[in-house]
């Protein structure tokens, strides 16, 4: 058998094999250490190169949209503040009407009561005329309603048809890839 004297100890066979191995062993682990902290050198290196991506436009892109949100807002609020104003209108026209028609009764009634002949046919047509009015106040009071009816059908297609632009774009804007970072 071999053997090999170090500084006064002398190994055999057996012994030899497990310094052998135990320096080995010890080269190996040493190795994997200086591996693994150059490893960790480059990737503290990157991680101190990282650089945040820029998401400015994305808040331009919100803000351009909340914008646009409240012009329609205004606009939509605009019109029916005119329409309003248009039946605010009408129904003065519509009192108008019918503080004039009340006054042609009275000033009616007075000459009647002078004229005995002429009080039949002027109640007579008085009757028509208030018949006439009332079923034209009607047909004027639908046509307000169906008008709103139809305004507000509008507005809240408006409101839809926003509502769905807007998630289209929120959901463009979380599908994108970079918004996942």
């Amino acid at each position: 058998m071999a053997e090999v004297n170090i500084g006064g100890i002398t190994f055999k066979g057996g012994k030899m094999l497990a310094v052998i191995l135990a320096l080995g062993s010890s080269i190996g682990v040493l190795y994997g250490g200086f591996e693994m902290f150059k490893k960790f050198q480059d990737m503290s290196a990157q991680i101190e190169s990282y650089v945040a991506p820029d998401l400015s436009e994305f808040d331009k892109t919100i803000a351009l949209t909340k914008e646009e949100m409240k012009s329609k807002t205004d606009l939509i609020q605009t019109e029916v503040e005119m329409l309003m104003s248009e039946m605010e209108m009408m129904m003065s026209e519509i009192r108008l009407v019918s503080d004039v028609a009340n006054e042609l009764k009275n000033d009616l009634r007075q000459d009647v009561r002078r004229v005995e002949k002429i009080v039949n046919d002027v109640e007579q047509q008085v009757k028509e005329d208030s018949r006439d009015n009332a079923k034209d106040l009607k047909i004027t009071i639908d046509t307000i309603e169906d008008d709103m009816k139809k305004l507000e059908d509008r507005l809240k297609q408006a409101q839809k048809e926003l509502e769905e632009k807007m998630d289209k774009r929120i959901k463009l804007a979380l599908e994108n890839p970079l918004g996942a970072m």
